[in-house]
């Protein structure tokens, strides 16, 4: 059975340059490293590797250079590293890139049975937590969100119970696989490739599909299947703020100066 980890390379920086053209992130000259939620979804797909024995696959979908993040999942000991590159693939929201990794799963499921996707629950970046949802949309998996701990597994009744955090609480949930994971980073801590590891991963074969390979209509992915775009991007102009009264020694004359203050912007009703 297969546990495929869906990871995104990000800028190691907050340092980000947008062209103004496009709206979309300039990668010259920035460096990359893996999105960080995405290092505890690695480390757990190979957990399960060395427990069960199960087939591990890394998914990335981002431009040629992606190929050096893959080699670090490689260094790990994942078993197979996909790159989903392409130029019609570039500028997608979380719906086009969702609608590409699923693609890519489908693919796989084709040769062996996908039993996990994992996905971190956020990248660093874009801050949305919707790709992994999305992608158990489009392959009808019972998506587990938020997940701090990998329960029990049983293969024969094809059946996984894990502990997802809440705030404030925990819950314990048992679902059917296939399922899709988003992780949070109390799951586990990530192991460090050893030397040798590193140095044969330069040398492992990162297999790139392209959407010859995947045959996806151009009309929906990419910038053009991207119904959500970045139409400007500033920085937040913010006035100086104002003191008013002595909250300490006067509350209550504070909070009838903070109620004339808001009443004389029209932002209080009476």
């Amino acid at each position: 059975m297969l546990v495929i980890s869906c990871i995104k390379q990000v800028p190691d920086t907050t340092q980000v340059k947008i062209d103004p053209v496009t709206n979309t992130l300039i990668r010259e000259g920035i460096p990359f490293i893996v999105n960080p939620y995405d290092t505890h979804a690695l480390e757990e797909s190979l957990r399960l590797k060395d427990t069960y024995g199960m087939r591990t696959v890394a998914l990335s979908m981002g431009p040629p250079n992606t190929e050096v993040t893959l080699r670090k999942a490689c260094a790990l000991g994942i078993d197979e590293a996909i790159l989903l590159s392409d130029r019609c693939f570039g500028g997608a929201d979380t719906l086009a890139t969702s609608r590409v990794l699923s693609a890519a799963i489908e693919r796989l499921a084709k040769r062996e049975a996908v039993g996990i996707v994992f996905c971190g629950k956020q990248t660093i970046d874009g801050d949305t937590a919707q790709v992994g949802p999305g992608i158990a949309t489009r392959l009808g998996f019972t998506q587990l969100t938020l997940v701090d701990r990998i329960e029990h597994i049983d293969f024969l009744k094809k059946r996984i119970r894990v502990r997802r955090k809440l705030e404030g609480r925990h819950e314990i949930v048992e679902a059917p696989l296939p399922v899709m994971i988003t992780v949070v980073r109390e799951l586990n801590r990530p192991r460090y490739p050893s030397v040798p590891m590193r140095l044969e991963a330069e040398d492992a074969t990162i297999t790139v599909w392209d959407n010859r390979v995947l045959q996806l209509d151009a009309e929906t992915v990419g910038l053009k299947g991207s119904p959500t775009w970045v139409s400007k991007i500033f920085s937040p102009q913010r006035d100086q703020g104002e003191i008013i009264g002595d909250g300490v020694h006067d509350p209550e004359g504070t909070a009838g100066l903070l109620i004339e203050k808001l009443m004389s912007k029209d932002l209080l009703a009476v």
